[in-house]
């Protein structure tokens, strides 16, 4: 998450252009809509600063998807308030405002996700719009908050799933995928400004295209459908890597690994499965056959062989039994997952698993789970990295120079492991580079660049 103000490229010069600060929360979907707010902004001519007392107005851009991170957010606001006056406040938490109000209420004015519309109108009052040509200037791709060389994509809003720990639906709404051509037509223009890696995000990734009825819209010469499938090929077919985040494991994925062991996609999922007991799956509201899943991920790493699958798990949910979460580790412990995050359970305001009348699990059993997991998932992680010593992987360079950092096909920006690379010569930010490998640890490979 991004405490500090947001300052994208630099911004049009002049005097009397309104400045105003941005604070960037949440996960990368979050992110995006903080990209569309700057682009709107510099569109628009107004000036992004760090600093909260010299701006017009201050924009926080919340998350609310648990109470640690909306009390996160709450602090933002807070630390922004105590420097200015006209505070904006975006994003999920927008979507519930009694709690901002309740703490803060002298705020200018709060909206919901996606509510741009709003949120302009907000900044029109805070800061008259100016009116000077050399401000209309924008970068066919908009403005991103990520470095030059990678960018998420965001193909779909909301989710249709209830899951009981969540209220991402609450906030969001329902599933509401963008047309193929649009999303074709958006990484197309971030390719050619020069990004190398695309991050495919939504709150279901392989439910995309379901509420269009999969429906076609054009694209260059030809028509391209709203199925993951056909979307993912596609932009394989645009020249960066293409990773994909959120995705779960039904059956139509087969298709995707398919692409993958063809080189058009980067052989990576993130599969968030939140747990490995039946009882436990159920109690969330989940798909409950992680038996099914075993089977799923045997078939897919003899498809791709290279497949690196992360996910993410969360203990200490209500009702969990040590029995619960042995399953859990021996679950774990046989689908060899290359990356693997652990949240422990937090009673989110308004979700469905506070009424379930599960009994909840003591803090300090939920840490011990906690380590325990993080303990078994680590020593996995450093067997499967170890197979990799002698072998020669493809990296993108994150950190220059001749003692670089960059990341493997195995590895998403900021939650997975790193590639600590020597190079003769000074490599450059967004080169992909193969590299040797020479040693490895719990989460991260070292080797020379060949």
């Amino acid at each position: 998450m991004t405490k500090e103000p947001v300052l994208s490229a630099p911004p049009p010069r002049g005097d009397h252009a309104p400045k105003i600060a941005f604070v960037s929360l949440g996960c990368p979907k979050a992110l995006v809509d903080s990209e569309q707010i700057v682009s709107r902004l510099r569109a628009e001519g107004y000036e992004l600063t760090k600093s909260y007392a010299g701006a017009a107005a201050v924009i926080v851009n919340t998350c609310g998807f648990l109470d640690s991170a909306k009390a996160e957010s709450l602090e933002a606001i807070g630390a922004a308030q105590a420097q200015n006056g006209k505070i904006i406040v975006t994003g999920c938490m927008g979507a519930q405002p009694g709690d901002i109000d309740a703490r803060f209420p002298n705020l200018f004015r709060i909206t919901g996700p996606q509510d741009f519309d709003a949120l302009m109108q907000a900044v029109h009052a805070a800061a008259p719009r100016p009116h000077d040509p050399r401000f209309d200037l924008l970068p066919p791709q908009g403005v991103k908050l990520t470095p030059r060389h990678y960018a998420y994509l965001k193909i779909s809003e909301g989710c249709n799933n209830r899951c009981s720990f969540c209220i991402i639906p609450k906030l969001r709404g329902d599933l509401v995928s963008r047309p193929a051509a649009d999303v074709l037509r958006e990484a197309e223009k971030l390719v050619a400004a020069g990004v190398r890696e695309l991050l495919v995000v939504s709150q279901d990734t392989s439910a995309y295209g379901l509420d269009l009825r999969y429906s076609e819209s054009a694209f260059r010469d030809r028509a391209v459908r709203a199925r993951f499938v056909d979307l993912a090929r596609e932009l394989g077919a645009l020249g960066a890597w293409v990773r994909l985040h959120y995705v779960y494991p039904y059956p139509h994925v087969d298709d995707v690994i398919e692409l993958m062991a063809q080189g058009l996609v980067l052989p990576y999922l993130d599969m968030p499965l939140q747990h490995a007991s039946r009882d436990v799956l159920r109690a969330m509201r989940r798909p409950g056959d992680q038996d099914r899943t075993l089977d799923r991920l045997r078939s897919w790493r003899a498809a791709c062989p290279d497949l690196a699958i992360r996910s993410s798990f969360i203990v200490g949910f209500p009702g969990e039994t040590e029995e619960d979460f042995t399953r859990l580790l021996d679950w774990l412990e046989e689908a060899r997952l290359d990356r693997v995050g652990a949240f422990k359970y937090e009673p989110v305001q308004g979700a469905a698993a506070n009424d379930l009348g599960l009994s909840p699990v003591p803090a300090e059993t939920t840490q011990r789970r906690y380590d325990r997991l993080m303990e078994a998932a680590q020593r996995v992680s450093a067997r499967k990295l170890k197979e990799k010593v002698g072998r020669r992987v493809q990296a993108i360079v994150d950190v220059g120079g001749k003692d670089a950092v960059g990341r493997s096909k195995a590895d998403a920006p900021d939650i997975d492991g790193k590639v600590f690379i020597s190079a003769r010569r000074p490599l450059r930010v967004g080169e992909i580079v193969s590299v040797k490998i020479e040693r490895s640890d719990a989460y991260d490979l070292h080797g020379t660049a060949v």
